[in-house]
């Protein structure tokens, strides 16, 4: 049944393609359908997922190159679940954001189901070559969804984003291959990997030069600066649904991919660099979020925002410890959904007003638009950590678990919400309140249940996890576990390693 998960949008892309190109209607509601279906079945393999035993589930495996060790193995842990739920929300308010698309609809539709599909297929692989290579497929659909139906600067836009993710990934390549051949298995199965590194773990050499590979190659899609100045110009070019797809979901692939391949092959290498990852992240934080104080364009202030809030998720993930790498997650899911919601939003007034600059929309668009106007409070609220929004309970969970860690960065991240607070209430105001500078007569609000559709749903995932945390974290936590008791262990075994030889050389050395 998992591997429906990704079918059901490649089916949709099939037939979309079989579809005559005079009825965009008809394509439409195919891709709607078809991400609709995914997400109903995400639902169920979350809400089915038993927390208690943990471990992973729903798994299935089919041999395809027995030779090399590779086959199509798929699953889902507490950690995985979540980010499937993720998608799905996002995927399905996306499509139907994407009904504003008017031109090329077949040609969007089957690049944008095939995005869907490749992301599906990164976060219920185990096979690391599987996972490898739905990652790179999910970069292929971005260029043209970028190129041909993005907005200014598009050209640019499109071949930076690409050039920096793929030179991302291919320097995770090399780590990849390099522990493929360390491990001597002839084997790209996840789990049976991870089991021989917690017998006979990666020399500690090896994981000192082999572990920046991962988490730098990954770290260039989750934006760790400085190579993030790819992701706001990406995020400002692309059309509305293909923004809420690379901020709220391929984003997250960079941090996800650490927690599965850099922590869970070399948790030795972890501890040498995910304290300069903290760093870095604290760059993030503060850099990114005085950017979006400067920042005139609404996508550009919501696009220097997510770089900022990327820089939490990788704080909670150097953490190492069970509250920030929890915490992380929940994060993963919460920032995702709140910045899909934002920058449908956008999408929305720019659809009518054909600008998303602060300055010419004049201020009191609240009302021409008080659906739309509350739906971006309700967002904004959540990005700045509100208490209800699931933000609050993640970013919690990751000041808590940083505290005991890097008790600086705690505090210069806790400043950060400050900024973030700033440049949020600031752009609500000179957006929805004040006097109205511009008439816009011909500003129409979301009136209908398929306009309001994707707000509601988004803004209600953000709620429903705020009030009721467990829903996700304890899943998670299911999830995590695992990986904080495997760095446990190596560094237990390392310092009683240390012991020994002292015990036997200590003397003579003296």
């Amino acid at each position: 049944m998992i591997s429906l998960l990704v079918l059901f949008p490649l089916i949709g892309a099939a037939a979309v393609l079989l579809t005559a190109r005079d009825n965009p209607a008809v394509i439409r509601r195919v891709a709607a359908w078809s991400c609709g279906a995914s997400l109903l079945l995400a639902l169920l393999l979350v809400f089915s997922f038993d927390r208690f035993a943990g471990g992973v589930q729903f798994e299935m495996r089919r041999p395809w190159v027995e030779s090399l060790g590779i086959s199509f193995h798929a699953g889902l842990d507490g950690i995985s679940a979540v980010m499937i739920l993720l998608h799905g929300l996002v995927s399905f308010s996306g499509a139907l954001v994407s009904y504003s698309i008017k031109e090329r609809v077949k040609e969007y539709f089957v690049f944008y189901l095939l995005l869907v599909a490749s992301i599906y297929g990164v976060f219920i692989s185990l096979d690391v070559f599987f996972l490898y290579l739905f990652y790179e497929m999910a970069v292929i659909p971005m260029y043209p969804l970028i190129g041909i139906w993005g907005s200014k600067n598009k050209e640019y836009a499109t071949m930076k984003l690409t050039l920096f993710i793929t030179a991302g990934a291919v320097l995770a390549l090399v780590g990849i291959i390099a522990v493929y051949q360390m491990a001597g298995l002839k084997s790209f199965d996840l789990i049976e990997l991870q089991r021989h590194f917690a017998v006979q773990p990666l020399p500690q050499r090896f994981q000192k030069w082999a572990f920046p590979f991962l988490v730098f190659g990954f770290g260039v899609i989750a934006s760790l600066w400085p190579t993030h100045s790819w992701s706001p110009i990406g995020y400002a070019a692309a059309p509305s649904a293909v923004s809420m797809i690379h901020a709220g979901v391929l984003k997250k692939l960079g941090p996800y991919l650490i927690l599965r391949l850099a922590l869970g092959f070399m948790p030795d290498g972890a501890r040498i660099w995910l304290p300069v990852v903290a760093a870095l992240a604290m760059v993030n934080i503060l850099y990114a979020g005085y950017c979006a104080m400067v920042q005139k364009d609404l996508k550009f202030i919501i696009g220097f925002s997510s770089v900022s809030h990327m820089g939490y998720i990788l704080l909670g993930l150097a953490c190492l410890n069970e509250a920030g790498l929890t915490g992380a997650v929940l994060l993963m899911f919460s920032h995702g959904v709140m910045a899909a919601s934002a920058f449908s939003l956008i999408g929305f007034v720019y659809d009518q007003t054909h600008t998303r600059r602060v300055d010419e929309l004049g201020g009191g668009l609240a009302r021409k638009v008080p659906f739309i106007a509350v739906c971006f409070i309700m967002t904004a609220m959540a990005s700045l950590g509100l208490p209800g929004f699931s933000n609050f309970i993640s970013e919690i969970l990751i000041f808590f678990g940083s505290w005991k860690v890097f008790p600086l960065f705690a505090a210069i991240g806790i400043f950060g919400v400050l900024v973030t607070s700033i440049y949020l209430l600031r752009t609500v105001k000179q957006v929805f309140y004040g006097p109205q500078t511009v008439s816009w007569e011909g500003l129409k609000d979301a009136v209908t249940v398929r306009a309001r559709a994707p707000y509601l749903i988004l803004i209600g995932a953000l709620l429903v996890a705020g009030f009721f945390p467990q829903l996700l974290v304890g899943r998670i936590r299911s999830g995590v576990e695992p990986l904080v008791t495997a760095v446990r262990w190596s560094e237990e075994t390392r310092l009683s390693s240390s012991s020994t030889v002292w015990k036997v050389y200590g003397d003579g050395g003296r």
